[in-house]
């Protein structure tokens, strides 16, 4: 089972590697350029090397990334539509050089224009990015959302109309939140839901479509559509839902991170990973 966190690059994307592995990850999440501006400088050549050296070295395999917050690939607005194209592009040739497998990113908002129009203009933003990636072996991967204000994702169904839309659909999966998905009313507190839940995302979306979890707690109630995390066990979710995850025979096989506020030590990782092992059961 591969368990880890949100790790920072500061200092370089080669530094998130020693830093999981302080920490006690299996696998880490990154941003692989700042999540709060446009731009980035290229990656460098010993960035790169050491980037790939250190995974090896220190047996963590498995490295996902998540894309920059400004982008919206379900905007109405031409300009910032087509900028965020850009940008993505930018991020899925960082995700290349660096020979990571999935980034993650929040579907998109509509800003206004209307669910159905906001839905196609993602699906048409993924087709434009799948175009400029030709032979890419990074794949994008939808996260499900809380829902709040515009953001589109909130039920399965939108990630299956997307997909749907989506000439490419053997190069797209999903990233189950566990806090967005409760916030967005789907109920996994007690086993009956929360196998109801699965069962109801396998039949709009497919299990197969799964690639990996976020775990976190969430700060706000079911249905709220506000998007807070919150430590393990410390939310409104409490701790069985992570038990039922993490004991589940076809849904531990996927990659699980951590999303929940952290300090400049990390000990809030630490404790958190320390207590999602714990509810693993025959360890």
């Amino acid at each position: 089972m591969l368990l880890g966190a949100h790790m920072s690059i500061a200092g370089g994307v080669d530094k998130s590697i020693p830093l999981g592995k302080k920490i006690g990850c299996d696998t880490i999440q990154i941003f692989t350029k700042s999540s709060n501006q446009w731009e980035a400088k290229p990656l460098a050549k010993e960035e790169i090397e050491n980037f790939k050296r250190n995974r090896k070295e220190m047996g963590i395999d498995l490295v996902v990334a998540h894309d920059a917050y400004l982008i919206n690939l379900g905007s109405p607005d031409d300009l910032l539509w087509k900028r965020s194209i850009d940008a993505f592009v930018m991020e899925m040739n960082r995700c290349e050089q660096l020979e990571i497998p999935f980034l993650i990113t929040h579907p998109g908002s509509h800003m206004g224009a209307g669910e159905e129009a906001g839905l196609m203009r993602i699906a048409e933003a993924i087709d434009r990015i799948h175009s400029r990636t030709k032979g890419f072996k990074t794949m994008v991967v939808l996260e499900t959302t809380a829902g709040q204000g515009t953001n589109l994702g909130y039920r399965f169904e939108h990630l299956a109309k997307i997909i749907k839309n989506v000439k490419k659909k053997c190069a797209i999966g999903i990233c189950f939140d566990t806090c967005h998905a409760f916030a967005a009313g789907y109920e996994i507190r007690d086993k009956k839901s929360f196998d109801k839940t699965f069962r109801e995302f396998d039949r709009i979306l497919g299990l197969n479509l799964l690639k990996a979890f976020h775990l976190n707690d969430s700060l706000k109630g079911l249905g709220s559509r506000v998007d807070r995390h919150q430590h393990i066990g410390k939310g409104e979710m409490g701790l069985e839902p992570f038990r039922f995850l993490l004991n589940d025979r076809l849904l531990k096989k996927f990659p699980m991170y951590l999303e929940t506020p952290k300090g400049p030590d990390y000990a809030e990782d630490v404790q958190n990973l320390k207590i999602l092992r714990s509810l693993i059961r025959n360890r």
